[in-house]
């Protein structure tokens, strides 16, 4: 999905309009590329969702009081094959009681935040739908996610009070930072594979701008088709390419450049990066 533009005002049925007076509205459009170049592929908001579930195990559980009040609680969870999130959760608890009472509920899930990014632009998801108790071999696969996903699921799940729920998702919102941010249909979600490299990514991210600006440079020119471009950083890598922070003399913009086939293991993208920084090049 491409970056939402920030500075344009949108019209009145979008509900991410730019409000009157807003500072945003102030923000310059995405600079275009100086020459023609193929627009790279970029994860689904399916993909980013499943991806951002796949490697977290902690999320904000939003159920409600016998009042109809919301009630938000910090949960672990482990999900099945098919993204559907494992709850376990006592009878003890509020949350508990909320669930067996009225099975409406979501479940916020957001990714850590470095040291000094702003935790607003990082990557988060929430899904809801309604809970279930499985059964059968269902409540077997569920317990086994759960205790794979919590190290201490396993002593929690032979708790009398305990209750084992899934999460059925009928909603799926995904937010990748500022400005950036889809609906996903719970059956995309469902069929979309977790990304192999993005939660992986952080030490190579950091050796391409140490040791290969002057390949990032290169990329970000002949690639991304912005060809007065003064320097490149990269700011994320996925299975499907990088995204890149260009400045040229026109301004900041971000950029992407595909790889040439999408990745489909964690130990691939150092030849990924070499067969772009070699096409860049021309060789």
């Amino acid at each position: 999905m491409a970056d939402a533009a920030m500075g344009a005002k949108m019209p009145t049925s979008n509900p991410h309009e730019v409000p009157d007076g807003s500072a945003a509205a102030d923000l310059p459009m995405p600079l275009p590329p100086l020459i023609e170049v193929e627009q790279p592929r970029r994860p689904s908001a399916a993909e980013e969702a499943r991806t951002l579930v796949a490697n977290t195990t902690v999320g904000t559980l939003a159920s409600l009081t016998s009042a109809g009040d919301p009630w938000a609680s910090i949960v672990t969870y482990g999900q099945l094959e098919d993204g559907t999130p494992v709850l376990c959760v006592s009878r003890l608890a509020l949350h508990g009681r909320n669930l067996a009472a009225d099975r409406r509920a979501s479940l916020a899930i957001s990714a850590t935040a470095e040291d000094s990014q702003d935790p607003s632009d990082v990557g988060r998801v929430t899904l809801a739908g309604e809970v279930e108790q499985p059964d059968g071999s269902e409540l077997d696969a569920a317990r086994a996610a759960y205790s794979a996903a919590v190290p201490s699921g396993e002593v929690f799940s032979e708790f009398g009070d305990f209750t084992f729920w899934l999460l059925r998702v009928h909603q799926v919102r995904w937010v990748g930072g500022f400005g950036r941010m889809a609906n996903a249909d719970p059956a995309s979600y469902a069929a979309a594979a977790p990304d192999p490299v993005a939660p992986r990514a952080a030490f190579a991210v950091r050796h391409l701008n140490e040791d290969h600006s002057d390949a990032l440079l290169e990329m970000a020119c002949a690639l991304a088709g912005h060809t007065d471009a003064l320097a490149a950083t990269c700011l994320r890598a996925d299975r499907y390419g990088l995204d890149l922070d260009v400045k040229t003399p026109r301004g900041r913009v971000l950029a992407r450049v595909g790889f040439a086939q999408p990745i489909v293991a964690t130990d691939g993208l150092r030849a990924a990066t070499v067969e772009l920084a070699r096409r860049a090049r021309g060789a």
